[in-house]
């Protein structure tokens, strides 16, 4: 270790002053906080990773902030890589749909490093990524879907229609010239309509 003093001169004399009498450089370190931070987004996750000096890979730890970009980041969440490993892994169940986050990291030596002993780095830059958003289905698949579920029921809303009108109107005659029997039940009807009656509806005039 090393022994840390100060010297002064005061009123004429030359005072030392202890400030550590034993001081180990390497207990008091404060790394440079990790570089060239990088993400990558999926399906089910959320990627990132980053730069440190290779001799130090195996003895630091870190500390990842993410949050959603248009919040402070008192509202950050914090994550803890399981290794020493430079880099780190958010599930997508972590993330919202379609919503963009800024994440920054910070790094210091691991605690359980006997030789060397440091405070937490600065922040490091930013990385943004997100979550892609769920697909939406097209409009020209949307209005094909919509017209199918509309066309059942529009066809017999129009069936009905012309039914009730060729009912109740007296110009609803049959290609020979004789009058449609008004007592015909409406299955009958129908068919008969599809086959042999031109009716000319005198309602819709």
């Amino acid at each position: 270790g090393y022994r840390v003093s100060l010297q002064g001169n005061f009123f004429g004399r030359n005072h030392t002053y202890i400030t550590f009498p034993e001081y180990n450089p390497c207990k008091h370190i404060k790394l440079d906080p990790p570089a060239n931070i990088q993400s990558n987004v999926t399906a089910s996750k959320c990627q990132i990773w980053w730069s440190v000096p290779w001799y130090l890979v195996e003895i630091l730890q870190y500390e990842l902030q993410y949050k959603e970009y248009s919040m402070p980041w008192e509202t950050a969440l914090n994550k803890t890589p399981s290794s020493s490993l430079p880099q780190i892994e958010i599930e997508a169940t972590e993330l919202r749909s379609g919503i963009t986050y800024i994440a920054r990291l910070r790094c210091k030596v691991s605690e359980n490093e006997d030789s060397y002993h440091s405070q937490w780095s600065e922040w490091s830059q930013t990385t943004v990524f997100q979550r892609p958003g769920i697909p939406k289905l097209s409009e020209k698949i949307l209005n094909t879907r919509t017209m199918q579920f509309l066309f059942i029921p529009l066809s017999f809303g129009a069936l009905l229609y012309l039914f009730w009108n060729c009912k109740l109107s007296s110009s609803c005659f049959l290609t020979s010239g004789q009058k449609a029997s008004p007592v015909l039940t409406f299955p009958h009807q129908l068919l008969s309509f599809s086959h042999s009656i031109i009716c000319t509806m005198g309602i819709l005039r």
